[in-house]
């Protein structure tokens, strides 16, 4: 299972936007983490609601539309 770090792209297992994907742009804590995706919302996230991806995404900007336009491609 890849790890959980910035820049993973992960698959939301649960809540209102299960299915979608989003990028792990700050871990909070052992528990939490702040994600964002083209129909996720910029908001922490329970880790235990992400699935990770082999995927990564250079968050290192903080551009939010920049990393969106990445996660379409």
């Amino acid at each position: 299972m890849p790890a959980i770090e910035v820049g993973r792209v992960c698959l939301k297992i649960a809540g209102r936007e299960s299915g979608e994907k989003c990028v792990i742009l700050e871990i909070i804590d052992e528990n939490f983490v702040e994600v964002v995706g083209n129909s996720v919302k910029n908001r922490r996230c329970n880790i235990k609601h992400l699935e990770p991806m082999d995927e990564t995404i250079d968050v290192k900007s903080g551009d939010v539309e920049a990393i969106k336009k990445q996660l379409k491609d």
